[in-house]
């Protein structure tokens, strides 16, 4: 019997200015450099700070025939708090829609307390929900909050264990340095506050790669690397 080929969904849900659009870039053109299958949407409406950003990357080793939202998802990402607080999301509850044995992983240095039937649901659909300080770990690596999208680049890639380091390396490097994507008014305008926090491309570059592997060293060391290696991945198909 051949090995099912691993094939997985992701939402991304976050607020204006975190750079979850890069984020979804650069995980999507990851899986493409590591020779995998990839297509990323993002969806938000006005391109303003702290308004409701959502995106979905399909990442897969063989072919994808779906687009568009991910009703879905193998994992959820949630790049601040205030998606689940505020319920500054697109998609409420957070989970609605996550795949039994699925995953969320949530940008917080303190393990955030739901409601007792969010837990419950979240119990009942053997979710694992992981806590991870990216916005830390982004000051501590570059120097600056900017750099969360990168660190949740990281712990995306090293869950479900594609794409590899290197790939997420040069992705990051065309993503900032290349000229092979387009961005929107919204995202460039992000990306010229970012860089007049380095003095130099090459600088911005190694720090949010920098970023990327120490958020990847935090998931292995805690061994939420394991979880979909152990085979509880679901295809998605939306």
């Amino acid at each position: 019997m051949s090995k099912r080929a691993k094939r997985y969904s992701v939402r991304m849900a976050g607020i204006g200015g975190q750079g979850v659009v890069t984020a979804s870039h650069v995980l999507s053109n990851g899986v493409i450099i590591d020779k995998g299958e990839s297509t990323m949407v993002p969806f938000f409406g006005s391109e303003k700070r702290m308004a409701p950003v959502e995106s979905y990357v399909r990442i897969s080793e063989d072919a994808i025939y779906e687009i568009g939202e991910i009703i879905y998802p193998n994992v959820i990402v949630i790049f601040h708090t205030q998606v689940i607080t505020h319920g500054k999301s697109y998609t409420m509850p957070f989970y609605t829609g996550l795949k039994e044995n699925g995953v969320v992983i949530i940008n917080s240095e303190t393990v955030l307390e739901l409601q007792a039937d969010e837990e419950k649901e979240l119990r009942d659909m053997n979710a694992q929900v992981y806590h991870i300080p990216a916005s830390q770990l982004a000051i501590d690596f570059a120097g600056t909050e900017l750099a969360t999208n990168m660190a949740m680049v990281g712990a995306i890639s090293a869950i479900l264990g594609m794409p590899g380091p290197e790939a997420i390396e040069k992705s990051i490097r065309e993503r900032f340095i290349g000229k092979g994507i387009v961005t929107s008014g919204g995202t460039a305008a992000l990306d010229n506050v970012i860089e007049k926090k380095f003095a130099k491309k090459a600088v911005l570059v190694e720090k949010n790669n920098d970023v990327a592997k120490a958020a990847r060293a935090f998931v292995v060391e805690k061994g939420w690397d394991r979880w979909f290696a152990e085979g509880r991945q679901t295809t998605s198909v939306n």
